[in-house]
């Protein structure tokens, strides 16, 4: 029996490859239970794995063909010599002629990687439990009839065997198949391994020159005379199976391809062997209207189908399939088709929950057969369940997508949209214009949502986006940057031009408000940017449209231009850069130590390095200030370096001192972009001797996806290394853990501002309860960062959240306090995995 592929890159295929590798596995260890693994018989009589392996080979490529209607079936005859094997060449010659055999059949007939390695695995396993049964019950002679029960008693049960895998890995790649089908499937499997067995007892009888050869005829004439119909069924489902499984992985690959519907119709028209396959998608919500045809004879897809449309409309309307052919429909119908030119077609209705949200045609049947049959009928509903699942898959992603860059509230475009927006227009240089951003930041929102409630702040802030958006020039993007600030994106001719449009855009927006009974007046402070004046890079320019936005408040005209002088912060960050080159060189930085403790048995789980700076002239400078001035000066990968060195340098000494912790470092999400940065990585480790599951690399979570394609070649890097990856700060981003998970992380940590007001604020609680449960089930470790209550603890405790990081534990230490916190706040244990410090204060 053979295998087939997977439609799902990142699930499916992947755990095909891990049943594969579960029975790999399982082969070997059988051997080795054994002691199989003697290659004398290999080494003295080679001839035989390469006779049998022809054999098999010849039993898997040269197959007896059965046409059944427009169908054409294949019987494989391995079997055959697998029972001739049995009695001939021992366990380990058994096993690799029949994994060799299937192989090159396989290489023959030009099979995908996964199906052929599926097939050879299952080959394996045939052999190994053919082997067991044989050895346990002991083959006799040929002759003897205990053997040929023996036979039956080892070749059957692992036919049947790899019907089951088969079945396994179409549930993995599609969902369980029907019970009927699957149970059909299995008894025809029995059946054929049965008459094959038997048929390889002749042939050994034969080359033994039996006298009992002749009672085994009268078996073998009855099953061939009475089991023709069931066998001849059981390659068909056999075949269709197959193809069902082709199909849902052609479709998956070509719905991230954007070629979903082409692929599907496509396929359904050849897997029916129908002239025509249509698809019908009425408009839904934001998505239009979809009809369209793949005919025999025609390249692409057509937008007319042949058939008449009432067909296509009763399946959606009444939900049921529609069959209509020379046996099939009433009289009515099969005079409409008549008149249409169609022979027969079957429509079945596309459903999502209780909805149907369209129908999947086929129309005139080709080849030998003259009409659709029952079991067509039952294909295609098949098919159109794969098909609906794959349309709605297909438009969650698109309304994914469409969320990942849109603002809920208003449906804007997000920052995250507006940045890409602007990095786009900022790559177009035209003469006599210039890319301003203005900031727009509406005054009073916390009073209106005070007095008048949140809903009554929603629908102002509503009522802002449609104005800015009907108000805006043509080709200008308008977008929610933040809770009450929009980004107007246009191109200007120059800063007076920008400023004439930000004052008029204001004056719309002091016009009243109506909001039921009440009219609301609104001021707004604009701040405005310019490329390529006011910086090269999106956040950049956004950041100083903030900057402007701030000082425009206090401006008679609220509309601020950015200049340097606005942004005193950022000028004390720009001297910042020197001293910071220096300080580096100079060891000035100071490396700080937070413990991180198991909320479950409160042992000391690691620590976080964390980076501080005592200026010499500033004092205690914040870690935002000079990791801004690191990040926009070219020095982060000195910073990342001294704190990596000093964390992996602890890491080792408490090793040796027989405190095995492990050490987090947050990295620059521009650091994913170094693909040299993994190599790095794993030279620091083998320079410091530290294993690398104890190195922990935290990116915030905009870091790790806003730039989908960009980090995942360096994250798949250090997560193959062994290095463990954490999603930083999450909740305060754009992302989902349904998109997360097809990340190679092992950790996220739930942001502060939620693990703070989770004990008094309900809504705080049901964040971080969700993440941790949606952590726990895609198999995600949680850290909880702000743990500063008995109270917090106690709910994450609940919640079975795995580590927790906070002030109620410890602040940021230096080494010398942290080794003191250590002996003062910890007591050694001992358990059975060695000794753990657990914490004496928190219970």
């Amino acid at each position: 029996m053979d295998g087939g592929q997977s439609p799902q890159p990142r699930s499916g295929e992947y755990y095909v490859w891990l049943l594969i590798a579960a029975l790999g596995l399982g082969v070997v260890l059988i051997f080795t239970a054994q002691g199989w693994w003697s290659w004398r018989p290999l080494i003295e009589a080679p001839w035989r794995v390469a006779i049998f392996s022809g054999f098999f080979f010849l039993a898997s490529a040269t197959r007896l063909k059965i046409d059944i209607q427009r169908q054409a079936y294949t019987i494989s005859f391995a079997e055959i010599p697998f029972v001739v094997a049995l009695f001939y060449i021992d366990p380990l010659t058994l096993l690799i002629a029949r994994s060799i055999g299937p192989a090159l059949a396989d290489a023959y007939r030009r099979s995908p990687l996964q199906k052929a390695v599926f097939n050879v695995s299952i080959a394996a396993v045939a052999a190994t439990i053919a082997a067991v049964i044989a050895s346990g019950l002991g083959l006799a002679s040929a002759a003897a009839p205990v053997s040929w029960v023996i036979a039956y008693a080892a070749i059957v049960p692992a036919a049947a065997n790899s019907a089951l895998l088969v079945l396994v890995a179409i549930t993995l790649v599609q969902g369980v198949p029907a019970r009927s089908e699957a149970l059909r499937s299995i008894i025809s499997t029995l059946f054929t391994a049965v008459l094959n067995t038997t048929l390889g007892i002749l042939v050994l009888l034969v080359l033994e020159v039996s006298a009992w050869t002749v009672l085994l005829l009268i078996p073998v004439v009855v099953a061939v005379v009475f089991g023709y119909r069931g066998y001849t069924q059981f390659v068909r489902q056999q075949r269709r199976l197959g193809e069902l499984y082709e199909l849902t992985h052609a479709v998956g690959v070509a719905r991230q391809a954007g070629t979903f519907v082409d692929e599907l119709l496509t396929r359904t028209r050849k897997l029916l062997n129908a002239e025509s396959a249509t698809l019908w998608l009425p408009p839904r919500a934001r998505h239009p209207e979809l009809l369209l045809t793949a005919r025999a004879d025609d390249l692409g897809l057509l937008d007319r189908p042949a058939t008449p449309h009432q067909f296509r409309r009763r399946a959606l309307t009444d939900g049921v399939t529609v069959a209509v052919g020379p046996k099939l429909g009433d009289e009515d119908d099969r005079a409409t088709l008549r008149d249409s030119r169609v022979k027969d077609l079957i429509v079945v209705p596309l459903r999502s929950g209780s909805a149907v949200i369209g129908c999947l045609e086929v129309a005139d049947r080709l080849g030998d057969q003259e009409r659709f049959r029952a079991d067509d009928v039952r294909l295609l509903e098949t098919l159109g369940a794969h098909a609906a699942v794959a349309v709605e898959n297909s438009r969650l992603v698109d309304r994914l997508q469409f969320d990942a860059y849109h603002d809920v509230l208003t449906t804007l475009p997000n920052r995250r949209r507006m940045i890409s927006a602007l990095d786009e227009a900022m790559k177009v240089r035209a003469p006599g214009e210039v890319v301003a951003v203005l900031l727009f930041d509406v005054d009073g929102m916390r009073d209106v949502n005070d007095s008048l409630g949140h809903a009554a702040g929603d629908k102002l802030l509503a009522e802002v986006a449609n104005r800015l958006v009907a108000a805006a020039p043509d080709g200008a993007l308008v977008a929610r940057v933040g809770g009450d600030e929009f980004c107007v994106l246009v191109r200007i001719a120059n800063a007076d031009a920008a400023t004439a449009l930000a004052a008029e855009l204001r004056a719309m927006l002091q016009e009243p408000f109506s909001l039921g009974s009440l009219t609301l007046d609104v001021d707004t402070a604009v701040g405005i940017a310019l490329h390529p004046d006011h910086g090269a890079e999106p956040e950049t320019l956004l950041q100083r449209a903030d900057v402007a936005t701030w000082a425009a408040r206090s401006a008679s005209s609220a509309i601020r231009v950015f200049n340097l002088g606005l942004e005193s912060r950022s000028v004390r960050r720009l001297g910042l850069a020197g001293d910071l080159r220096r300080g580096l060189e100079n060891g000035e930085m100071e490396i700080y130590f937070q413990p991180k403790i198991a909320i479950n048995g409160r042992g000391v789980a690691g620590v976080e390095c964390l980076a501080r700076w005592e200026h010499q002239v500033h004092g205690s400078v914040a870690p935002e200030d000079f990791i801004t001035v690191a990040e926009h000066t070219g020095q982060m990968a000195r910073l990342t370096d001294v704190v990596l060195r000093a964390g992996l340098r602890r890491c080792r000494q408490w090793d040796d001192e027989g405190r095995p912790l492990g050490v987090a470092v947050n990295l620059s999400p521009r650091t994913l972009g170094d693909p040299e940065f993994p190599q790095y990585i794993e030279e620091l480790l083998r320079e410091y001797d530290v294993p690398p599951e104890r190195l922990t690399l935290e990116i915030t979570e905009d870091g790790m996806v806003g730039e989908t394609e960009r980090p995942l070649p360096t994250l798949r890097r250090l997560h193959d290394m062994g290095v463990r990856l954490s999603v930083d700060d999450f909740g305060t981003g754009y992302s989902s853990l349904s998109y997360l998970r097809r990340l190679p992380v092992h950790e996220v940590k739930i942001d502060r501002s939620f693990v703070q007001g989770m004990a008094t604020d309900p809504g705080d609680l049901a964040i971080v309860r969700a993440v941790v449960d949606l952590s726990r089930h895609f198999g995600f470790s949680v850290v909880a960062e702000g743990v500063e209550s008995e109270l917090t603890l106690s709910l994450l405790e609940e919640m079975h959240c795995d580590v927790g990081q906070g002030f109620l534990f410890s602040r940021p230490l230096p080494y010398e306090r942290l080794e003191t916190w250590f002996t003062a706040q910890t007591e050694l244990e001992t358990t059975p995995a060695g000794e753990v410090r657990r914490l004496r204060a928190v219970h």
